[in-house]
């Protein structure tokens, strides 16, 4: 039987997650979300700064960073370390009993090395299973599960996973047992039809639209795999994905994907 109980999946990143004092009001805000809640964040620019002042180079391709074994070592530190028990610490001082995991914890995401295609990303996980029981037991206990952007392969190896897939992910593994909506918090205030208008959102857009604001090249680079994503979380059950500014989590605000 399905068990209709509403679920709040919210993806944080960039500059919130840099600043404390972003953070502190992004976490309120997010605390007033009824139902229950994961939180799922980066961490990628901490990370950055950390590997440079230990003399390691980052390397990135259209974005998408280059995980050698040092900087797995640098982004292993920073997410599931440094990133995630600051958020973690951060929610229990406004009473949310948060636990922060990695998708090792529990064996809550199992992932599979991305093979070497044009190019070689390295340490780089895809996801291939969700642990939806594991993450389930937590909700119903009253946790509230945030997982840092590392998953591994079930023989001894980490990888760093891409946070807006393990987002859209957890997102499909719950969407039987609870009434999902997923929501990518970011700087913008959603999808822009003129990326240099801030104010030019995209309040509704549907696949058929997707496809054509892709072909017309109003939607480009980053926001492609985030909506790839949506539309895969839309197609598997999830019931909303909501794309809007951190700060607008609770106005209405931002781009619906229904």
């Amino acid at each position: 039987m399905k068990f209709m109980n509403q679920l709040s999946i919210v993806k944080v990143g960039g500059k919130i997650v840099e600043s404390l004092n972003l953070l502190q009001t992004f976490l309120k805000d997010f605390a007033r979300i009824s139902g229950f809640k994961i939180l799922i964040h980066g961490g990628g620019t901490t990370a950055t700064q950390i590997a440079e002042k230990l003399g390691i180079e980052s390397q990135m391709v259209d974005g998408r960073r280059i995980t050698d074994p040092e900087t797995l070592k640098v982004v292993t530190m920073v997410y599931a370390g440094l990133v995630n028990k600051n958020i973690v610490a951060q929610l229990q001082a406004i009473n949310l009993d948060a636990v922060g995991l990695t998708g090792a914890d529990m064996n809550l995401m199992f992932a599979a090395k991305r093979p070497v295609g044009q190019v070689d990303y390295g340490w780089v996980g895809d996801i291939r299973e969700v642990n939806a029981p594991a993450l389930k037991y937590l909700l119903e206990q009253n946790y509230l599960p945030v997982l840092a952007p590392i998953t591994h392969d079930g023989k001894g190896q980490l990888l760093n996973t891409n946070a807006d897939t393990i987002a859209c992910e957890i997102a499909k593994a719950l969407a039987y047992d609870f009434n999902v909506r997923l929501i990518y918090c970011f700087e913008k205030k959603g999808v822009l039809h003129d990326e240099k208008d801030e104010n030019s959102v995209i309040p509704n857009l549907n696949k058929e639209q997707f496809l054509q604001y892709k072909e017309d090249g109003i939607i480009h680079a980053g926001m492609i795999p985030k909506l790839d994503n949506a539309f895969g979380a839309i197609a598997a059950g999830v019931k909303e994905v909501i794309i809007t500014r951190a700060s607008d989590i609770h106005s209405g605000n931002g781009t619906y994907i229904k």
